[in-house]
């Protein structure tokens, strides 16, 4: 059930499992700039349209696995382009070629700029630390390892479920809620004791598809309402609001 009210972060409370780009870390800046370049200079190259805007990240990308927001942003588009293999080279025209294309963008992004995690969101982890809760990593990034050691935060978690996990062991991506629940799994934590904390719509369709204790959504730029009806129990700006 929604509550308008502040969550009790810590009561009846035994882990934390957090998305990585846009919860913890700034990165999905980075993703969406990453995607941006990638489709602008792809549908500039094959003369098709309309151009890429901001809303198609939200609409088609943004908290898929790599390959689904390159097929569903694809298909918005009417174009539809052979799989490839998944090493696929990054100067090829196939799902798998423009996914690996994108992820090189990003990298070359996170080695320029380097990444900074949000302070709230590292002031939650410490507390929850304090507490003695224990603490996951679950994003569709196959990223997510280099990520979290280039902000520091490699340590606080010691397990991470991202989409080299997922595609290892034939989990679905969200919005299922195969990796939350894996989360849980790992940490041997039941799911009624788990709080999942999320920014993407189709992340916080999967943590309401698990059956969470609550499902945290923060408005990174979604929109509060948009969060909610995706089936966020509480929305907060900035994770310092939990604590």
């Amino acid at each position: 059930m929604l509550s308008k009210t502040k969550l009790d972060i810590w009561t009846g409370t035994e882990a934390l499992l957090f998305d990585l780009d846009g919860v913890l870390t700034p990165t999905a800046i980075m993703h969406e700039l990453a995607w941006r370049r990638l489709f602008e200079e792809y549908l500039a190259a094959v003369g098709r349209g309309p151009a890429y805007t901001d809303a198609d990240y939200f609409d088609h990308i943004d908290g898929k696995p790599r390959f689904d927001g390159v097929r569903d942003f694809l298909a918005s588009r009417g174009i539809t382009l052979p799989e490839g293999p998944e090493d696929d080279d990054p100067a090829h025209e196939t799902v798998q070629g423009l996914g690996n294309r994108k992820n090189r963008l990003f990298n070359t992004i996170i080695e320029t700029d380097g990444v900074d995690p949000y302070p709230g969101s590292v002031r939650l982890v410490e507390a929850a630390h304090e507490r003695g809760l224990k603490l996951a990593v679950v994003s569709s990034s196959r990223n997510a390892p280099a990520v979290l050691r280039a902000a520091r935060l490699a340590d606080a978690f010691p397990v991470v479920v991202d989409g080299a996990v997922a595609a290892r062991e034939g989990l679905p991506g969200k919005p299922d809620p195969a990796t939350f629940v894996r989360a849980a799994e790992l940490l041997d934590v039941p799911r009624s004791a788990c709080v999942v904390v999320e920014d993407a719509v189709s992340g916080v369709q999967a943590a309401a598809a698990g059956e969470f204790r609550a499902v945290v959504g923060v408005d990174r730029g979604a929109g509060a309402e948009i969060l909610r009806a995706a089936g966020a129990t509480h929305v907060v700006d900035d994770l310092a609001e939990l604590i």
